[in-house]
């Protein structure tokens, strides 16, 4: 009595804790949008760096510094919803939704904008055939004029930090256009004072009389002071006027840079992307379809597999996708493209709980001589705890490898599948025990217990049970196999070579969409005439062509998209990446880093839940999937980029999580059975988990294969890619996992030998 109170207990507990996580995560669903990256809604991000000078070090403190200048001036350039952010010591990540043209933006963020003001001491000769100075706030210099005429600057009277504000006006009156006015602090106002009263006392047309205002090493303005101010005397009031042939945009720049003052240390683009928001909105559309597809295709399946159960299943499945929403609204995550098809992949492994439950209680239902279906289910969750817990979290190891050390949509993609492990294991092992053990617990199901889907052993586990292969009778002869399949793949990588995406390689990408197909030979030939005969040409989609080039300036990309044009008749800019060679060289380094780490972290994991030789078992099956992938890759000429890298360490997730139930089942036959043969005993957790793992990665294709079909461009390559990883790690856990560990493992001689007793004499 008292240990049905308890369970009771337990289950209302379990009751209440399912509901307000529903609820909460309601509400914030309905409360909380996301925030979607600029891949999804269009716009462009800029990343800078700062550079340390000999008198100011790019530390922590002066990226912050710099930081507020540009949130200054970004705020007056007037765009909607900026985000500016510091990453690391040395890093601002900008960005701007909706600006479709960059140039502007990153003109105005990258300059150093530091303002002086200096009386003329003369003409000068040009500086490039003497030794004199060309700038300098502290000493002379010599710059060129507006006309090209070199002047000889006296060292700066006033700076950046005299300016109380300044603004782009135009003047209809006076025919001076467009200017700017500027307003001194009380110090600077002074200091103006003294400035023009010095140059008063020189003759009209003495180039003695003129004061030159510099921006950032070049002379913007250098009025000569009129005839009305006397010698000694100078302008007072505190403001000045800067004329010039300004148009309207460089006048309300160049105020706006004045008046957000100087950057602390100077910032270089390493990285720019553009995206169209037409790229963006389709990619939505083409996601969700596969989405909703996927679902669909993906429920029908469990609930034909596991009736009742998969009905309930899909139902929290349903739970899952809003506790993941949820969750992404409250942590303020960026959903971006990679991201959103990390949240439709884990769609599939949402199911992946829920059937290693299901076929552990079909395996206790059929072993009970009196069976219950609620026993049999609570059974199937005990049974199943461990492997689900294992091979989520060798899932988790994956997602925190990518937020580590990936950056921009990459980084996002593993905080989307971080958080869908952890909603799926919320969703299976509560939401779906909660309502599982409501159901079973009906009249009707008591009467009718072939419904509940678990009641029967299913038509995998049927056929297996009837034939009974032993497929570890020669495990050497798979692991031949598999080293032949894995030097007919790898053999690419050394015959194609990989093509590795900007990310890597640094350079610039620009992706074309055009109103007529274009030929990707033709384009690469009318752009080698052009005067690009490096430009790699790849059609990403029936009018979508794409040109990458190592340096492309912004005057050679107008000469591209032309020739392009010429071609596919209307051409528009959809994607727009840059990315500088030292970011491409660090991205190229940390993904090898995150390589390595996966399966460092994947090795010590195992060993320290399993014994070493199934930890080395795994790495194995591991370092095969990853070979393979990559090969397979080469072999067709699909860029390997920051996707592919996403996609491979998510494979890495994928065959552990396979090898993980295979071990736990093996781990557990060895237990209760210390004298069988090893090659028996594994053969028998194959039979028993291949059910669980035909089931997952039928579900799982389903998505993929959904995915695949009904997106362009990078996430078919995704798709693609997790395909082939699904495949090749479900191969990789029974014929090379599974025969290492027999290989490895105790000779059967050695398990069959019974063990000495204690004191007794050899």
């Amino acid at each position: 009595m008292k240990r049905r109170t308890r369970r009771g207990g337990t289950s209302r507990l379990r009751t209440l804790l399912a509901l307000a996580i529903i609820a909460g995560s309601l509400a914030l669903a309905l409360t909380t949008p996301i925030r979607l990256g600029l891949d999804l809604r269009g716009g462009t991000q800029i990343v800078l760096e700062t550079r340390s000078t000999p008198t100011a070090p790019a530390g922590r403190e002066a990226t912050d510094r710099t930081l507020e200048v540009l949130r200054g001036r970004i705020d007056a350039l007037g765009l909607a919803e900026p985000t500016l952010v510091r990453s690391g010591d040395h890093r601002i990540i900008v960005e701007l939704p909706g600006v479709q043209d960059p140039k502007r933006a990153a003109d105005v963020l990258g300059r150093t904008a530091q303002l002086t003001v200096h009386e003329v001491l003369g003409t000068a000769a040009d500086p490039s055939t003497t030794d004199a100075p060309r700038a300098g706030p502290g000493a002379e210099s010599v710059l060129p004029d507006d006309s090209g005429q070199f002047l000889r600057l006296k060292a700066a009277g006033l700076t950046g930090t005299d300016v109380k504000g300044a603004a782009a006006r135009f003047d209809r009156q006076g025919g001076d256009g467009w200017h700017i006015t500027i307003d001194f602090t009380d110090q600077g106002g002074d200091g103006w004072m003294q400035a023009t009263a010095a140059a008063a006392c020189h003759g009209d047309g003495d180039p003695r009389r003129r004061i030159a205002i510099v921006l950032d090493d070049r002379i913007i303005s250098s009025p000569q002071v009129g005839p009305a101010v006397s010698c000694a005397a100078g302008i007072s009031g505190g403001s000045t006027r800067i004329t010039g042939a300004f148009g309207e945009s460089e006048a309300r720049d160049l105020a706006l840079l004045i008046s957000g003052g100087a950057l602390p240390v100077p910032v270089e683009t390493i990285e720019q992307r553009t995206i169209g928001a037409g790229l963006g909105d389709a990619a939505i559309r083409a996601a969700a379809l596969a989405a909703a597809i996927g679902s669909a295709l993906t429920a029908l399946f469990v609930i034909a597999v596991y009736r009742l159960m998969g009905l309930l299943a899909t139902i929290a499945l349903a739970g899952y996708g809003l506790i993941s929403y949820a969750a992404l609204a409250a942590l303020d995550a960026t959903l971006t493209l990679p991201g959103l098809a990390g949240f439709v992949l884990t769609i599939g492994m949402a199911v992946d709980a829920n059937i290693l439950v299901f076929e552990r209680a079909r395996e206790d239902y059929a072993a009970r001589s009196r069976p219950s279906p609620r026993a049999a289910l609570t059974a199937g969750f005990r049974g199943a705890m461990s492997a689900v817990a294992d091979s989520n979290i060798t899932t988790l190891i994956a997602a925190g490898l990518l937020f580590t050390f990936a950056s921009g949509p990459v980084r996002g993609f593993g905080i989307t599948l971080g958080i869908g492990v952890l909603a799926s294991m919320i969703s299976a092992l509560l939401i779906t025990r909660v309502l599982a053990e409501y159901a079973t617990n009906r009249r009707c199901v008591h009467r009718r217990p072939r419904i509940t889907g678990i009641a029967g052993t299913g038509w995998v586990r049927d056929r297996l049970l009837r034939r009974s292969p032993h497929l570890m009778r020669r495990p050497r002869r798979w692991l031949a196999a598999s080293a032949v399949l894995l030097v007919l793949s790898a053999s690419g990588i050394l015959v194609r070579g990989l093509d590795f995406g900007i990310e890597f390689t640094g350079g610039r990408l620009i992706a074309y969409g055009t109103s007529r197909p274009v030929d990707p030979d033709l384009a690469r030939t009318a752009l080698a005439d052009a005067g690009f005969p490096r430009a790699l040409v790849q059609s990403s989609g029936a009018t979508e062509l794409a040109v990458r080039s190592e340096n492309l300036t912004d005057g050679e990309a107008a000469t591209v998209a032309s020739t392009i044009g010429r071609l596919g008749g209307e051409t528009e800019v959809i994607r727009d990446e840059l990315i500088g060679p030292t970011l491409g060289e660090e991205l190229r380094r940390n993904a090898i880093v995150a390589l390595c780490l996966a399966l460092g972290a994947q090795l010590v994991y195992l060993a320290m839940r399993f014994r070493w030789m199934f930890a080395t078992a795994a790495v194995g099956a591991l370092a095969h999937d990853v070979l393979i992938l990559i090969g397979v890759f080469a072999w067709l000429g699909k860029p390997v980029d920051g996707v592919f890298l996403a996609a491979l360490l998510t494979v890495i997730g994928y065959s552990v999580n396979d090898s993980v139930v295979l071990f736990d089942r093996v781990r557990e036959l060895l237990a209760s059975d210390r004298t069988g043969s090893p090659s028996r005993l594994t053969n028998r957790a194959i039979l028993q988990t291949l059910p669980r793992t035909v089931n997952t990665g039928t579900g799982a294709a389903l998505v993929l294969l959904s995915l695949a079909l009904l997106t362009d461009g990078s996430l078919t390559d995704f798709a693609l890619a997790l395909l082939i990883g699904l495949a090749v790690g479900t191969y990789s856990s029974v014929f090379i996992a599974a025969p290492l560990t027999v290989e490895l493992g105790p000779s059967e001689k050695t398990r069959r030998s019974p063990r000495p007793r204690r004191g007794s004499r050899s």
